[in-house]
C-alpha cells in the first residue's frame, strides 16, 4: 500500500483553506490545515510534508517569518514552499518571497489548474524520494549482511539482490519519465533541480547495488547518503 503524501495548507482565512482543499482534493493526498504560522510550525514538528502552501498576509507571524523559521530547521528546510498572496507590491515584494526560501510565488486569484499542476510535481518528487529511501534501507541491510558473508552466497541472498534491483529499476523508470515531463513543460527551475538531485542519488544507489553482484567486491560497497 502506497502511503499518501501530506500537503500543508497555511492560511488564516477558513474560506481560503476550503478553496485550496477543493482545488487539491483531486490529487488524492492528505491535506493538513494550519490557520497561523505558529500552528504550521507545530505541525511540522511531527509530520513530514511534500510541499507547503503558505499565505503571505497573516496576523501575527506572517508568511515570510514562518518560512524563515521553516528554513532554519534542519528537519524542514528542504520542504518546498509555494507562497500565496492576494496583493502585489511589485518586484521587491516577490523577491522577498524567493529570498525567504519559496520555490514559487503565486498571486490570488490564481488558476486552479496551474496550482494543482505545480503541487502535483512536488508531490511526485516527494514520493520518488520516499521510494529511494526505502531502497537505500534495504540495500543497507544487504550490505550489513554482506559483512557476514551473505552477499553472493545462497539463494536467499541472490533473491534479495534481484528484488532490490527490480524495485530500483521501477523507481529509475518513473524518475526518468518525470524528468522528461519537466523538460517538456518548461517547469520551475526548483522542480527541475530537485528531479536532477533525485536522479543523481538513484545513480549512486544503482552503482552500490551493482557492486554486490557475484564476482564484484561487494564488501567495499557503500550506500550513498540520502540527505
Amino acid at each position: 500500500m502506497v502511503q499518501k503524501a501530506k500537503i500543508l495548507l497555511v492560511d488564516d482565512r477558513p474560506e481560503n483553506l476550503l478553496a485550496l482543499e477543493a482545488i487539491l482534493s483531486a490529487l488524492d493526498q492528505t491535506l493538513v490545515r494550519a490557520s497561523s504560522g505558529e500552528e504550521a510550525l507545530k505541525a511540522l514538528l511531527t509530520d513530514d510534508f511534500a510541499v507547503i502552501l503558505l499565505d503571505v498576509q497573516m496576523p501575527g507571524m506572517d508568511g515570510f517569518e514562518t518560512a524563515a523559521h521553516i528554513k532554519r530547521r534542519e528537519r524542514t528546510r528542504d520542504i518546498p514552499i509555494i507562497f500565496l498572496t492576494a496583493i502585489n507590491h511589485g518586484p521587491h515584494h516577490t523577491f522577498r518571497g524567493y529570498a525567504a526560501g519559496a520555490v514559487d510565488y503565486i498571486s490570488k486569484p490564481f488558476d486552479p489548474w496551474v496550482l494543482r499542476a505545480k503541487v502535483s510535481v512536488f508531490v511526485e518528487l516527494y514520493m520518488k524520494n520516499c521510494q529511494l529511501r526505502e531502497q537505500a534501507a534495504l540495500l543497507r541491510l544487504q550490505l550489513e549482511g554482506g559483512g557476514k558473508g551473505a552477499v553472493g552466497g545462497g539463494k536467499e541472498s541472490a533473491g534479495l539482490l534481484a528484488e532490490l534491483s527490480a524495485r530500483l529499476a521501477a523507481v529509475e523508470e518513473q524518475a526518468e519519465a518525470l524528468s522528461k515531463q519537466l523538460d517538456d513543460e518548461s517547469a520551475d527551475a526548483a522542480a527541475v533541480a530537485t528531479a536532477a538531485h533525485l536522479e543523481r542519488k538513484l545513480t549512486g544507489l544503482r552503482r552500490a547495488l551493482d557492486a554486490l553482484e557475484p564476482g564484484t567486491s561487494g564488501g567495499s560497497a557503500s550506500v550513498p547518503s540520502q540527505n
